[in-house]
């Protein structure tokens, strides 16, 4: 059968908006150390809300789930709403959601503050490189995305060690409390440095992409990678606290080379997107998976453990710019309604591994939960192949 995609033309700028790049990237490190903090603070929130660990990890998974929701339909919301004010009213919401987990009396209400972060989230990232393409010239495009998942590496190197440690002196309310502030100056950047942007209305559908056979096997690649990297990381902090029997300081030590290692990992990838994409498509997740059995061989020594982290922080935050490079290729005369379907796929992925990792550590053990982490990621590497079944059907025009 014959695919015939509309050719892109490139989005006209008339100037360049680097002070909105900017706010954006400092939207996207809030996010991230938002979303992922009850990752190194799991045990005392777990404990101070009267729940397991594997309950607590369901903070993450109902984020994912509404992170879901939103992604899928925000490129809808956009095409008869100003995208300037689209974008700061998802700030509004995310300051909303701190204020409500610091003061969260209860399980209930956190899982409700979670869940509007979860739409922020979904969201944000479904309109953030399309956001990116209308800031700046097509030429400065991917130094503006380079300068935006800078944000992520920055949150994802610090806001796990940075809570921990944190959280063992002011508590994790006090946490959260921390970055309120932080959003409310980025909110008043964006409303200084967001110029007009009207959306284009004939949005794709975006679950009609995946009637694309190439879409649809890249969606379930997506998620086996992400599901299995998250039934493992959230449930970090228990696995090093029982069996590596890292103290306060140790944890925090441990996390930060987690992500600092990220740093590594996002340059090395970048630099070899252009030949070698569905190599590290295929190749990353089983790269991963042998490290997390890693994890679990060298789970009694403290240096081994480092060693398999920071592994681990390198190759993990590779992932996330490989699939955001496989969007230009796999998906490239739809990139907005492309963007909200890889965001609602990772987003889903986040929410069911959280939730398998939790459910195996509540009924066996955390040894259970790396292992299984471990079985999801070398399936997706089994679903990616040669990479042959991601690519577009030839266009013939």
């Amino acid at each position: 059968m014959k695919t015939h995609h509309a050719a892109v033309e490139p989005l006209p700028v008339v100037q360049e908006h680097w002070g909105a790049v900017g706010a954006m990237s400092l939207c996207v490190a809030l996010l991230i150390a938002a979303e992922f903090m009850p990752v190194s603070l799991l045990t005392p929130i777990a404990r101070d809300l009267g729940a397991s660990d594997g309950q607590a990890g369901l903070a993450i998974s109902i984020s994912g789930l509404f992170a879901v929701i939103a992604s899928l339909l925000v490129t809808r919301v956009c095409a008869h709403h100003e995208r300037r004010h689209v974008l700061m009213v998802l700030a509004l919401v995310m300051l909303l959601s701190l204020i409500l987990i610091a003061l969260s009396p209860n399980f209930a209400l956190l899982m409700l503050a979670r869940a509007l972060l979860g739409v922020v989230v979904g969201g944000f990232w479904a309109l953030a490189t399309a956001t990116i393409m209308r800031l700046v010239a097509p030429d400065s495009v991917p130094r503006a995305l380079g300068l935006m998942y800078t944000g992520n590496a920055v949150a994802t190197a610090f806001a796990a060690p940075l809570g921990s440690y944190l959280g063992g002196i002011i508590g994790w309310r006090g946490v959260f409390w921390l970055l309120t502030p932080l959003v409310v100056l980025n909110l008043l950047w964006m409303a200084v440095s967001l110029p007009s942007m009207q959306s284009d209305r004939r949005v794709a559908q975006v679950l009609g992409l995946l009637k694309r056979p190439n879409v649809a096997m890249a969606m379930l690649g997506v998620m086996l990678t992400f599901a299995g990297a998250f039934c493992a990381f959230t449930y970090f902090r228990p696995f090093l606290e029982t069996r590596t029997q890292t103290s306060l300081p140790e944890l925090s030590s441990l996390l930060l080379a987690l992500g600092m290692a990220g740093f590594v990992g996002t340059t090395v990838v970048s630099a070899t997107l252009h030949r070698h994409l569905y190599r590290l498509l295929r190749w990353l997740p089983l790269m991963l998976a042998l490290i997390t059995l890693g994890l679990l061989a060298m789970q009694h020594s403290f240096w081994g453990v480092a060693l398999m982290l920071t592994l681990w922080g390198a190759i993990n935050a590779a992932i996330p710019v490989a699939w955001s490079a496989w969007i230009a290729r796999g998906i490239h005369d739809a990139p907005e309604s492309g963007g909200g379907l890889i965001v609602a796929a990772i987003q889903l992925a986040i929410m069911l591994g959280a939730g398998i990792g939790g459910w195996l550590l509540d009924h066996y053990t955390i040894g259970a939960t790396l292992a299984g982490s471990a079985a999801l990621l070398m399936v997706a590497t089994l679903v990616v192949g040669n990479g042959k079944r991601l690519q577009p059907a030839r266009v013939n025009v």
